[in-house]
This record gives structure tokens, C-alpha cells and sequence, in this order.
């Protein structure tokens, strides 16, 4: 077999065993779920009013599109902490050490958990945002181009974040470090412009907010789903993406190369 026909084969069945993995133990999987979608029931239904007349709304349902292409995005940030907690497993187990000593293409193993990720990430925001949309969200302005953006934007943040929270289970010294480590990518979309605009927000904050990862594509998703402008903020992401999944799959890698511990 060529070492390309070998790659695919030990991919696909690395991609296999993490969702395995994964339909075996959906607890992790549900539990992260429960944040993003908590904070969407209260955003709406108990703040929704309030919040809608913050940003020029005039009802609830003006709170609903604005807010539901942060919490998507949020989606992503949680079921990372899954992959960096089941990547971190893997680490202290042992499993990795042995797949080092097997005949295999050594990237299958990152790649079957980046694959595995993504897809677990999509899944989820599809979920998130089936919940969203029975609570009234609707993106009726979109054109069929800007949906499948949309779809090609939310598939490129699970990927680079996929990256890094692979490097952050692989750095970690157990699962409770891991998910630690992989806090902040819950954290930050909270002070993005998730839930509310940036110009409402305090001069000496607008920076935090601004110059991040999350805060440019959930503009950029927020545009294409409700079918508005965009500005750079497409830009802006692609480099954040493409950034992100370079330092995240050259310390996945640089970690899996080192000697086990």
C-alpha cells in the first residue's frame, strides 16, 4: 500500500475509535451541551426583554437573532474542553505511548481526534441551533451562499480550536487539568460581543473584547445568518483560524513527539 492509502486507513480507523468513544460516554458531550444552551434560555426568556431594548429592539425576537450566532459559537468553545479532557485521558493512560510503538501512520492518531472533534462540534451547534430556532430564531434574510459560508465559517473555528485544545490535553497532566486549561474557551466568548454590542460596553473593556478570536466570528456569523453586512470581519477570522490551527497542530505535535511520561 502507498504511505497515502495507509494515512487514510489508520485515520479513518483512529476517527473510529473516537466516536466510539464518544457514543459510549455521551455524558461529557451532554453536560458541556447544558451550558450553551442554560444560557440561552435565560438570555431569552428571563433577560430577553431587557436586552432587546439595549440594542434598538423592539421585542424579544430581536434578542433572539442576536443572540443566537454567539451561542453557536460558544457551542464550539464547550465541546472543546471535551476533547481536551479525552486527548488528556489518552496521554495518562498510556494508549498513546503504545500507539508510538505500532505500526501506524503517526498522524493518524492526532487526526483521528481532530476529525472526531469537529465532528461532535458540529453536531452540537446543529442541536444548539435547533433549540434556537424553536425558541423563535429565524434567518430568513439569508441566501442559500451565505448558509453554506455560515456552515464552512462554524466547520474552520471547530477546527482551529479542535488544534489547540488537542495541545492543551496532550500539555495537561491529568483530565482535571486539561479541562482547566480549556476554560478560557468558554470564558472568552462571554466577554465578546456574544450578548451584547461592544460600543455598550466600557471604554477600558472595549479591548478585551474586541481583539479576540470569538468576537470577529460571531459578527461575521451573525452577518451571514441574518443576512447583513459583514465588513472585515470575515478576514479577520480566516487569519484568526488559519493562526490558531498552525500553533495548535505544531504544539499537538511537538507534544506527541516528545518522550511519554
Amino acid at each position: 500500500m502507498s504511505s497515502l492509502s495507509v494515512a487514510v486507513r489508520d485515520s479513518s480507523t483512529m476517527l473510529r475509535r473516537n466516536l466510539l468513544h464518544a457514543r459510549r460516554y455521551p455524558s461529557m458531550t451532554l453536560n458541556l451541551l447544558l451550558t450553551p444552551v442554560m444560557l440561552l434560555l435565560l438570555f431569552v426568556y428571563i433577560f430577553g426583554d431587557t436586552m432587546s431594548a439595549g440594542i434598538g429592539g423592539g421585542d424579544r425576537s430581536a434578542y433572539i437573532a442576536y443572540l443566537v450566532p454567539g451561542i453557536l459559537l460558544m457551542t464550539i468553545g464547550s465541546t472543546m474542553v471535551g476533547t481536551a479532557v479525552s486527548v488528556s485521558g489518552d496521554m495518562t493512560e498510556g494508549i498513546m505511548a503504545r500507539f508510538r510503538t505500532m505500526a501506524i501512520h503517526r498522524g493518524s492518531v492526532l487526526f483521528g481526534h481532530v476529525a472526531g472533534s469537529v465532528l461532535q462540534a458540529v453536531i452540537s451547534v446543529v442541536l444548539v441551533g435547533a433549540v434556537g430556532v424553536a425558541m423563535g430564531f429565524r434567518s430568513t434574510d439569508a441566501t442559500a451562499l451565505e448558509w453554506i459560508a455560515a456552515f464552512g465559517l462554524l466547520a474552520l473555528v471547530a477546527l482551529a480550536f479542535t488544534w489547540i485544545a488537542v495541545g492543551m490535553g496532550m500539555a495537561s497532566p491529568n483530565a482535571e487539568a486539561a479541562s482547566n486549561n480549556a476554560l478560557p474557551l468558554i470564558l472568552l466568548p462571554l466577554i465578546s460581543s456574544a450578548f451584547t454590542p461592544i460600543d455598550s460596553m466600557p471604554g477600558w473593556f472595549q479591548p478585551i473584547a474586541k481583539y479576540q478570536p470569538f468576537t470577529p466570528a460571531i459578527e461575521t456569523l451573525r452577518g451571514l445568518l441574518l443576512g447583513t453586512g459583514i465588513g472585515n470581519s470575515g478576514w479577520i477570522t480566516i487569519a484568526w483560524c488559519l493562526g490558531l490551527t498552525l500553533l495548535g497542530h505544531r504544539w499537538s505535535k511537538a507534544q506527541f513527539d516528545r518522550d511519554p511520561r
